[in-house]
């Protein structure tokens, strides 16, 4: 079964909008950055790498938690690199996403099959990868690299 997200957008003055997700979410503005726009609320570019970041965090977070385990608080961190393509427009040429566990790896147990399948439990990360590479990296609170 669909299902349908909706986002009303609405311009103020330039570049600036006023982004409506409704059902009582407070209202988000959205703006560029100078000199096309006042940098008043974040880009587009900043949208989608918030978006991947967080559907990848809860993703990570939902894995973990089938397995009753508790990974303390998550941190994200999300780098959308913006280059010209060929044809010298502007473009996201990659987003790398490194997260981080508020616990140690060796206090979760089955840490192994949540990092496994994880990201398939992301519909934007997944869904952005058809178009732009994704990067994921995982590390537990005492900087071990996990994934």
């Amino acid at each position: 079964m669909a299902h349908v997200v909706t986002v009303d957008l609405k311009q103020e003055m330039d570049f600036r909008f006023a982004i409506d997700f409704g059902g009582g979410i407070p209202v988000l503005y959205g703006d560029e950055t100078p000199p096309l726009g006042g940098g008043t609320g974040p880009n587009p570019a900043h949208l989608l790498a918030a978006a991947v970041g967080n559907c990848m965090s809860d993703s990570l977070l939902f894995a973990i938690r089938k397995f009753k385990q508790h990974p303390g608080p998550i941190r994200t961190t999300v780098a959308a690199t913006i280059d010209r393509n060929a044809d010298k427009r502007l473009r996201v040429q990659n987003i790398a996403v490194r997260l981080t566990l508020g616990a140690a790896a060796s206090s979760l147990a089955h840490l192994d099959r949540a990092l496994e399948q994880f990201e398939e439990f992301c519909t934007v990360g997944q869904s952005v990868r058809q178009g732009i590479p994704v990067t994921v990296e995982v590390y537990d609170s005492n900087g071990l690299r996990l994934k």
